[in-house]
């Protein structure tokens, strides 16, 4: 019941930025919201976030082995797409959106309704390991299909939530104290992030039609996203030290459908964004089927590993 409710709270801003899109149409600009959220409301969100509480260096195995498996992931996907398509737009949502998951507005309410609050230290630092890797290689491969080397490296840069974090780590590590006030002014801004990027999806999926289907894109996306990449994940923790309950985490997180970033980066950089919208619609939908098997799947690995 508390996930249903979970899941529920969250698809209700999707709903409204649908309505919104279908109500005000053209008056309603979805790419105003975007760069708004991308270079003003996220980065409020990352500093917010990453100063919370202090990190503890005990958990940083995690999102090692987070690391560890979306770069695996990564290779295989890369080296896939050369024999699967010939759209060199369509190999950069391919490889991008099948390793960029939902793990802050989805995996953190989740973690929570499944494993209890213990799970919050876990999911936040996942989250900010997939910050990383979304800003970085997520929008190198979103842009690369639109511009040079040179410029999806530049493009890297530009983007100020990498900047927020390490001046967040930095306030972090030296315990440099901030104001409550000031405190609550980020909280406010880290939340209203949240329900913008929510609604973003809605808007952009007022507008996706069977027509703007892409049904190989679609299938292999989400196969990779919700199957392969769990997959590889309880692969790889087989062979690691990582605790079962902790492991249930990554997993989730892992496991999770397709982040609205996708949505945000591949528009910003003109890389098919009602077909990413497409495809984080249907991967949210087939998820809600498959984390239960996912989740069988590890503790059937783990028992097996007790055993031997």
């Amino acid at each position: 019941m508390s996930t249903l409710l979970a899941i529920s709270s969250i698809y209700v801003f999707i709903v409204m930025g649908f309505v919104a899109k279908k109500v005000f149409k053209d008056e309603v600009d979805e790419r105003t919201l975007i760069l708004v959220s991308i270079y003003f409301l996220q980065p409020i969100l990352t500093f917010w976030g990453l100063t919370r509480a202090p990190i503890d260096f005990n958990i940083i195995y995690t999102p090692f082995l987070y690391f560890i498996i979306v770069t695996v992931t990564l290779i295989i996907l890369w080296i896939v797409s050369i024999f699967i398509f010939d759209d060199s737009k369509d190999k950069s949502i391919f490889i991008a959106s099948s390793l960029i998951g939902n793990t802050g507005n989805l995996a953190i309410p989740l973690g929570i309704a499944l494993f209890g609050e213990s799970s919050i230290p876990y999911t936040s630092i996942i989250n900010i390991a997939n910050i990383f890797f979304i800003y970085t290689i997520g929008i190198y491969f979103y842009a690369k299909s639109s511009y040079s080397l040179k410029e999806s490296f530049y493009s890297i840069i530009k983007i100020p939530i990498l900047w927020f974090a390490f001046l967040a780590l930095a306030f972090n590590y030296l315990q440099i104290p901030i104001n409550e006030q000031f405190n609550r002014i980020l909280e406010m801004g880290a939340y209203s992030t949240i329900v913008i990027q929510l609604m973003i999806f809605g808007m952009y999926l007022s507008k996706t039609t069977v027509k703007t289907l892409d049904l190989k894109l679609n299938i292999l996306v989400s196969f990779t996203k919700l199957i392969f990449l769990p997959i590889v994940g309880i692969f790889i923790l087989y062979f690691s030290n990582l605790p079962y309950d902790i492991a249930q985490i990554l997993v989730l997180s892992l496991a999770v459908p397709l982040a609205v970033n996708n949505v945000n980066i591949a528009s910003l950089y003109k890389c098919k964004p009602l077909e990413v919208t497409n495809i984080v619609f249907l991967s949210s939908l087939v998820f809600l089927v498959l984390i239960y098997f996912d989740l069988k799947l590890l503790e059937y690995i783990y028992d097996i590993q007790i055993e031997l």
